[in-house]
């Protein structure tokens, strides 16, 4: 087995005299609704806190009105997660797996396949680059994600997306980016047959999905 490099170390945290980016107000800014939707803080802290976080020049500014709450999941600084098709195809899940902020898939020739309907993800975002090449990349996702697939080309092999824009309060958006190359790239919740094998055994402390209805 081929030794794995070690993990890269946490960047350090900007100096508070930085000036902040339109991206680190917006992380903010879903910091805090997340924050709002798990409890920690009423909706009128919320709106108070939004507008100091829109108006906010430095990092300094920042770090004050997220000082009380969590800090994001360690996941997100690590190292991609990469999946190459291959021969024989490869896949990731539907067991119990630790997401990180970024999943490159390569669907090779015999496919890929990224299932995340039994992972616990606190991520507010992870990003998902798809290459479709010869035979295709499969995205499933459970039901309450929400998924932003415009940064996909869908090249020759197309893109097709079955899933719902219904976004759950603390759930992650899967941004989807990379090439349908000719074997494209499908994203979906779980099929009928899925949904059964997560009914006869649901993960501890997951409530099983709903039934599955045709739209």
């Amino acid at each position: 087995m081929t030794a794995q490099p070690p993990a890269p170390s946490p960047r350090p945290e900007p100096s508070a005299e930085l000036r902040a980016s339109h991206d680190d107000r917006e992380a903010v800014v879903e910091q805090l609704r997340d924050a709002a939707a798990e409890g920690r803080i009423d909706f009128e802290e919320l709106d108070t806190r939004l507008e100091q976080a829109l108006s906010s020049k430095t990092h300094g500014e920042l770090a004050v009105l997220t000082a009380d709450l969590p800090r994001p999941d360690a996941a997100a600084s690590q190292p991609p997660l990469v999946l190459k098709g291959g021969l024989h195809g490869a896949s990731r899940g539907p067991g119990r797996w630790e997401v990180p902020g970024h999943v490159i898939a390569h669907g090779g020739l015999g496919g890929a396949k990224v299932d995340f309907s039994r992972v616990e993800c606190r991520l507010t975002e992870v990003t998902v680059e798809a290459y479709g090449e010869m035979s295709g990349v499969t995205i499933v996702i459970p039901d309450g994600w929400a998924a932003d697939t415009s940064g996909l080309d869908p090249a020759l092999g197309g893109l097709t997306d079955k899933t719902t824009p219904d976004r759950l309060p603390g759930t992650p958006l899967i941004r989807l980016t990379g090439s349908g190359g000719t074997g494209g790239v499908a994203i979906r919740h779980p099929n009928r047959r899925e949904r059964r094998k997560l009914e006869r055994n649901p993960a501890q402390g997951q409530e099983p999905p709903a039934p599955f209805r045709r739209r």
